[in-house]
């Protein structure tokens, strides 16, 4: 059983407003969300309807319209620096070897480049990268490269991890292979872990609740627990458990694809909270 040791992070109510051409873009509308501490939390739905806006609100690098974040129940309001976030991109800086690309934030947090790597060189065989550490980004593969834009990630040691479709750009075997990779370093490094992805079968097999966000303006329109045990490798994919979970996301997908902003939280619970979870599959 993974210690649970990380951040609990609450969304309540968040809205995110960005001034258009005339008519103002509503990218988040009373979107709700909790991690509790040392989860593994995924968030899905279309392109453009909010995921990277809430990512980006979370990690500090922009302000809400409206609504609140909390970490350990204390409102936060400068946010910046309080996860450790991972972009789309790996981000590898070309001037910079393996070693000193993986450890840019530790660097910029203040550490000397030295104690810098001297704590990274030890992580440098779990995450696959043992004899590169003087490799330039241009000679990793693009595992490689993600593997060590989420060591970069880890180093920082917040307690709650951000990562926005961190496996998106790579072939479907390197990122299987990558997924039960991830699920093996979180259970080691016990943070939580909030994760954007587009691949309805990567979100089953990595979460433990996933947040399904209609078309903007984004809201969340579902909440699914996954109840598959853990530790798991692929071959739960295979499992009637697993498929099941898969279609049940498919459906709300397909549910709320024209809801938009009208769209409601499936529920099956009584309270007045917008953070239900619908009824898992059997």
């Amino acid at each position: 059983m993974v210690e649970r040791r990380g951040a609990r992070l609450e969304v309540r109510g968040l809205a995110k407003t960005f001034p258009g051409d005339g008519v103002p873009i509503v990218a988040l509308e009373r979107a709700d969300l909790i991690a509790a501490p040392g989860e593994f939390v995924v968030v899905i739905g279309p392109s453009g309807c909010g995921k990277s806006t809430l990512f980006h609100i979370l990690a500090g690098l922009t302000q809400p319209s409206a609504g609140e974040v909390r970490f350990d129940g204390q409102i936060v309001e400068n946010r910046l620096g309080a996860c450790a976030f991972m972009p789309q991109r790996d981000g590898l800086l070309p001037w910079r070897r393996t070693i000193d690309n993986v450890t840019v934030g530790l660097e910029l947090s203040g550490m000397r480049r030295a104690a810098a790597r001297e704590r990274a060189r030890p992580l440098l065989a779990r995450f696959g990268l043992a004899g590169f550490e003087d490799a330039w980004p241009w000679q990793l593969s693009g595992g490689m490269r993600q593997r060590a834009a989420f060591l970069r990630t880890v180093l920082l040691g917040k307690p709650a991890m951000l990562l926005d479709e961190p496996f998106g750009a790579l072939d479907g075997i390197t990122r299987a292979q990558l997924q039960e990779w991830l699920l093996d370093v979180w259970g080691e490094v016990g943070s939580t872990v909030l994760l954007i992805t587009h691949d309805v079968a990567e979100a089953v097999f990595l979460a433990d609740r996933v947040y399904v966000m209609t078309p903007r303006p984004g809201r969340v329109a579902a909440v699914i627990e996954i109840e598959l045990p853990r530790p798991r490798t692929l071959a739960i994919e295979e499992s009637a458990q697993f498929g099941a979970y898969e279609a049940r996301l498919r459906e709300l997908l397909r549910e709320h694809a024209w809801a938009g902003g009208d769209a409601q939280p499936s529920s099956s619970g009584s309270s007045g909270s917008a953070l239900h979870s619908v009824s898992e599959p059997s």
